[in-house]
């Protein structure tokens, strides 16, 4: 129990620690309200963002390559046009999120939730798929070339 207590604690300490490093970049320092910040058009990649919540963010048009995004809730955030080449999203929460246009070549989106999301015109060459959650997600014009699909969940 107090083991739990303590995994918790530093669970919300790696985010609030993660919130920070984004406000500055945002140019927000020392605010406490970090929904809405516009993310878009930055240099985002190689950094580690796990467990962090970005959900409704607006990331459009920057650039994540090979970013850590595990365990990431972007549910509902502007991804329109960015640059996700590389990045580990396994076990992300992308349900409703806007993916449209995204470079997500070679991208692990193992386990990731994308129920509803938005992925026409995307690039998912390459990426992994497998034990992915498609439920409703639009894929109209995406390039699906060597993509790795096992066990993907469309229904």
């Amino acid at each position: 129990m107090i083991v739990q207590q303590i995994k918790a604690s530093i669970k919300q300490i790696e985010k609030a620690k993660k919130l920070s490093e984004l406000a500055k970049i945002a140019g927000l320092q020392g605010k406490r309200d970090f929904v809405g910040i516009d993310l878009s058009n930055k240099d985002l990649s190689y950094d580690i963002l796990t467990h962090a919540d970005l959900s409704g963010y607006n990331l459009s048009g920057s650039n994540l390559r090979y970013a850590d995004l595990r365990e990431t809730d972007l549910s509902g955030a502007n991804l329109r046009g960015t640059d996700l080449k590389g990045t580990d999203l396994s076990d992300a929460d992308l349900s409703g999120s806007d993916l449209s246009g995204a470079n997500l070549r070679y991208a692990d989106l193992s386990g990731a939730n994308l129920s509803g999301a938005d992925l026409s015109g995307a690039d998912l060459s390459g990426a992994n798929l497998i034990d992915t959650l498609l439920r409703d997600a639009d894929l109209n014009g995406a390039n699906l070339r060597g993509t790795k699909l096992r066990y993907a969940n469309f229904k």
